[in-house]
């Protein structure tokens, strides 16, 4: 398939710059994968969707203020650096302006706080380096890092929590699991009350979510790895709903990818954690995931092409201009989409 195949207008005013006072009163499209047909609501109707013996998984990785201001030691000069993961005792980093950024260079942060020194220099263009600070890391980072929001999001953002889901614990992400950021406490229970079963698992999602396709044939696109872990009780729960009949339901790109990559047909764990780099797109053929919880996704993004693989494309393209009918918002901070 290609590329532009995927592609769809968006007003650029559709593209939601600031989350809602109130999370769940975001707008809700829900998709008949079947027939294609849709309806319009509110998220917090997601509730009359599911039921008893459905189990709906959730991403529970916490979004790392990775974005860092500094300077280099040597020129004074500004430098911004991202964290994109842990590769042993380094971090691979976007580093801006990396021209100079070469191994042996020093940058600051917090007036000495905290230092990073580049050690190498990665094939595709990145920095690994190593950080120099007392205390704990993440304590550090929390100080003086800021949250690395999508590029598309121009306006500045109050409340960091609110690029947070109300059940993140487990930090290492770089950009939050979107889908999740429209649940609230009182909504996981009134979901919880209808028998619905609650699980968890956890990818830290990279900077790669939003890097673009570059190939026209889209079988030719390299997918970035990302750690997930699966724990027991999730993969019990994942293997009992499948042999009993109901309905695994993702929430989010991350989670469906994470139970496709780990679970064989059958619902049994293959292995607890790991890297994936599971690229789906339309031919694909769903193991585990039956419904999905998600966002609207970027033009000629691998998650539009995801949400295509499950839904159908052509389903997917007349849903989504019938979102832009509607003045629905878009990406990360935007409405959501039931398919199921």
């Amino acid at each position: 398939m290609k590329k532009s195949d995927f592609f769809y207008e968006l007003p650029p005013e559709l593209i939601a710059q600031t989350p809602l006072e109130k999370r769940d009163e975001s707008r809700l499209l829900t998709l008949n994968k079947k027939n294609g047909e849709y309806t319009f609501g509110h998220f917090y109707d997601l509730p009359g969707l599911i039921g008893p013996g459905d189990l709906l998984v959730l991403n529970d990785s916490r979004v790392i203020p990775a974005r860092l201001i500094g300077e280099r030691e040597d020129t004074g000069g500004e430098v911004e650096l991202v964290l994109l993961r842990e590769v042993g005792d380094l971090w691979e980093c976007l580093v801006r302006p990396g021209r100079r950024c070469k191994p042996g260079a020093v940058l600051t942060f917090g007036e000495g706080t905290l230092k990073a020194r580049v050690e190498d220099v990665t094939e595709g263009g990145n920095r690994l380096v190593r950080f120099d600070y007392q205390g704990i890391f993440l304590e550090v980072l929390e100080k003086l890092g800021r949250m690395p929001l999508p590029p598309y999001i121009k306006e500045k953002l109050d409340d960091p929590e609110r690029y947070q889901t109300v059940y993140s614990r487990t930090p290492g992400s770089v950009a939050a699991p979107t889908a999740g950021l429209h649940f609230t406490p009182e909504l996981l229970g009134r979901i919880r009350e209808k028998g619905v079963d609650i699980e968890f698992v956890t990818l830290h999602v990279g900077l790669g979510t939003f890097r673009p396709v570059k190939e026209e044939n889209i079988e030719d696109h390299h997918m970035h790895s990302e750690f997930c872990m699966i724990p027991s009780r999730t993969a019990e729960a994942v293997l009992r709903t499948k042999q009993s009949g109901g309905r695994v339901i993702a929430v989010g790109t991350t989670s469906c990818r994470t139970l496709e990559a780990f679970f064989s047909e059958d619902g049994s764990l293959i292995r607890p954690s790991g890297w994936t780099d599971i690229f789906i797109y339309p031919g694909y053929h769903f193991k585990i995931v039956d419904a999905l919880v998600t966002n609207f996704h970027l033009p000629e993004s691998t998650l539009i092409m995801l949400v295509s693989a499950l839904a159908g494309r052509e389903n997917i393209l007349r849903a989504y201009k019938a979102a832009i009918e509607q003045r629905m918002r878009f990406f990360s901070f935007g409405d959501a989409m039931f398919i199921y």
